[in-house]
Formats: C-alpha cells, structure tokens, sequence
C-alpha cells in the first residue's frame, strides 16, 4: 500500500470524525456576518467566517430563509477543513439531510476532491470513504423567494466573466457584479464594463488553525471552488433580490483531467455539477433562482475569439493563479501559457507580449507544460484549462501566423510533433461555429449569445 494511502487511513483512525456543530449569524443594520463552527474527533475546532457589507435589506430576510442559505454555506466550507484528514464520518447538527442530500453531499465531497485524492495518491472507496449522520430532527424547506430581473454575475478578473458582462450589456437587465474575495484584476474587469457601482462583496476567512495544520503535515490540495461559489451566489442574489444566477462556464469545463476517468480539476465548473446544484436548489432552497452558466454552450476558442474583440479588458484583466496576489501574470505557469495560446489565434504577437510581457511560445522552459496543454504528454494541468481539440486548433491557427524564419520554439517544437500533422485539428471552422446544447440557459439569454456568435436575430 503506498505511503500517502496509509496516511490517509491511519488520519481516519485518529481522527474518526467530524462534526457540523453550529453557526452564528450577526446582523446589523447594513451588514451580515457569519461564523461556523466545525469540530474535528473532539480535538481541533475551527471557527471560519465570512462577512458582507453594503446591504440594505438583512433584516427583510425571513429567518427560515436565512438559515436555509448559511447552513448550505456552511456544508460547502465544511470541505476544506474534512480534507485535512478526511474522518470517514461527518455528523451535522444544524439540519437534517435526507436521503437524497445525503447522496448529494457524498458525489460533491468524492468528485469534488478527485483531484485531491489523485495528487495525493489516494484510494478511496465511493461505497464507504464517508458516511453522513444527522444529529437533529429540524429540517430546512424549500422557500419562497421575491426576486427581480436582475443578473448576478460571479466576477473573478479572468476573460470568461469579462465576456459575460460585455455580452450580457446587451440586455435591459440591471447588472451587479459579485465578488468572493476579490483580486485587483476582477476589480478592474468591473470598472472596464462600467458597473462597479452595483458590486456585492463577499469576504471569507480560513481558520488560521488549518493553514496550521498544512504546514504541520496534514493532507492538503485543490478543492471544489466553484460549488463554495454557487452556494455563495444564492445568499448573495437574494440579499439584492436577483432571480438571475450567471455563471461564466463553458463546454470544454467537462473534458477530465486525467483521461477516461472522473477526475477534473474543473468538476464544480462542469454541466455535471451544474445540473446537480440546480436541481438540489430547487428541491432544497427555492424554484425561484434560474442558476445558470451563460458561456455553457461555447468552448473556449470561441470565448477567446469574443474576449479578443474587447480590448478594454486586455491591459486589466487576470487568469495567472499564482501571480494573482500581486496582479501579474507569472508566465512561468500551465494556466498563463494556456490563455496567450488561446488567444494567440486571434491576437498578433505584439498584442500579446503588451498583455503577457514576453512571447510565452519562445519559452523553452514551458516545454512540460506546453506537451501537456496539446497532448503529447499523457494529462493535462491541474488548472482551468481548454479541451485538447481547443489546444491544438489554437496552435495550427498561431503557426499560420508566423513567417517560416521566426517561428518561436514552442511552436517549432509541435510542428515537428504528431500533434500537428492530424489534418481534424487544421480548420477551426469546426469549433468556432459550435453550439453545445446541454446547457440551461433560458430566453432571452439563449437568444443574444446566439446572435453574439452568430451574428443574426434568433
């Protein structure tokens, strides 16, 4: 048995289980403030919290409805903290989970974290990796909600929700942007489009304890942002009175990872989990929201081929992880490489290096990453990356823009590849024009990213 593996039993030996004790919620005239309490085996408690601002209406809030929100917040965040030794038994005490949340949960916490257990060479068993309890009889009900025709749009300073929010000006809906912890660059993204005025901020804190506990050796890695940010954007769209959840998600979130299995870094982005949490909002939390992702139906060459016509957004805007503290791009990562050659399709090299600093494609140290993002290394990054099709269509479409002397090493590299002599990846008239049907958008939003792509009234 591998050495990680027999870590991981023996955390759940010693830490056998974990508990949803309580919550607190304090409200004031213009702000709300939350704090969890989770309890690790009766050794280690945590205290994570979370703080809103600038709302007018807490107090209008019915109490049944409130608490239906914060204790699903509450069950996301519990992730974070379950993952530090993964304790094969989770009591909640707040609500009862039925049968069905139960299952629920159980998908989110094993899919959600498949990218966890794979990097930390973890085998757990779907069947019994975790057994939910409840410890009360009171029960959360679906509520009413009185909402508007506004749009919540969840902005995090990359190019899909700059595209979004140009898109989505189109219409004669009120637009208010949503923060979880803002970077500079989703800040800017906002002041580009005009509309900072209308922005909901979210601030959440980390028990220091746990940071304690990575340091101190207890296991660690990625886990499902995306579903913490879904059930944030419901608390947040019912303190603004918002029935639109817009989401910036595309197909090419589906592909796996790690190919023919179920392990995505972006499973919380994915239609799968989409339809998922809509379908648990509406049997849990009220029919009234429409959660969707409005980029759900295109892939990322398109959304590149659309960002590339924004030019506002070029000098302000951010994918780079690790550079995002400080605002860069790093240029040294998966995830930078990955959007300058998405957009190197559409943008001339001069454009880049102004947005990125330096040609990413004359890299040579880039290599590993750069065979990986095509294929010719087995697995792609562990980030928000495109399709392999997407990849390689990309490239083909950058090679063409070079003079046969001055093309960069990255790309002299993949022209002498097997990559580069499949004739499916030659033409990009094959995915710009695509229009991925499994999506929940809805009139007039299916419409107007129809006739954005299309260019025609639909």
């Amino acid at each position: 048995m591998p050495d990680s593996n027999k870590k991981y039993l023996n955390l759940g030996n010693e830490y056998p289980f974990m508990v949803f004790e309580k919550y607190h919620i304090y409200k004031n005239i213009n702000s709300l403030k939350v704090q969890f309490v989770f309890n690790l085996a009766d050794k280690i408690k945590f205290s994570p919290e979370f703080y809103i601002e600038d709302i007018s209406n807490i107090n209008d809030l019915p109490d049944s409805l409130l608490n239906n929100l914060v204790f699903h917040i509450g069950m996301v965040e519990l992730i974070s903290y379950w993952k530090a030794a993964c304790p094969p038994v989770l009591i909640v005490k707040p609500f009862v989970l039925n049968d069905y949340a139960v299952a629920w949960w159980r998908k989110l916490f094993f899919y959600g974290l498949g990218e966890f257990f794979y990097t930390n060479k973890i085998e757990p068993d779907f069947n019994h990796f975790l057994e939910i309890r409840n410890k009360n009889d009171q029960t959360f009900e679906k509520q009413q909600v009185s909402l508007d025709n506004s749009v919540l749009i969840p902005v995090g300073g990359g190019k899909d929700s700059a595209v979004t929010l140009s898109v989505l000006s189109n219409l004669e809906m009120p637009l208010i942007p949503f923060y979880l912890n803002p970077v500079q660059a989703a800040i800017n993204v906002v002041q580009k489009a005009g509309i900072e005025k209308n922005a909901l901020f979210v601030k959440r804190t980390i028990d220091p304890e746990l940071l304690k506990m990575n340091e101190a050796g207890f296991l660690n890695g990625h886990t499902p942002f995306s579903a913490l940010l879904a059930f944030y954007s419901l608390l947040s769209a019912t303190l603004r009175k918002t029935r639109y959840i817009a989401l910036s998600n595309e197909s090419s979130a589906n592909e796996p990872t790690i190919p023919g299995t179920g392990i995505n870094h972006q499973y919380s982005k994915s239609y799968g989990f989409e339809k998922d949490f809509i379908e648990y909002c509406r049997k849990n939390i009220s029919d009234d929201f429409n959660y969707f992702s409005f980029l759900r139906p295109l892939n990322e060459l398109q959304i590149a081929g659309l960002f590339s016509g924004f030019s506002q957004y070029h000098s302000v805007f951010r994918s780079c992880n690790a550079g995002s503290k400080q605002g860069i791009w790093c240029g040294k990562c998966s995830k930078c490489l990955f959007t300058f050659i998405i957009l190197s399709a559409f943008l001339d090299t001069e454009e880049l290096i102004k947005i990125f600093g330096s040609n990413l494609l004359d890299d040579n140290e880039l290599l590993f990453y750069f065979d990986q993002l095509c294929g010719i290394e087995d697995g792609k990054p562990f980030e928000c990356v495109g399709t392999l099709d997407e990849v390689n269509t990309a490239l083909h479409m950058a090679v063409n823009k070079y003079e046969e002397n001055n093309i960069p090493v990255l790309l002299r590299h993949y022209m002498n590849s097997n990559k580069y002599s499949k004739i499916e990846y030659r033409s990009a008239e094959r995915l710009l024009p695509q229009f991925n049907e499994q999506h929940f958008l809805e009139e007039p939003f299916l419409s107007l990213l129809k006739k954005i792509l299309y260019g025609t009234d639909f």
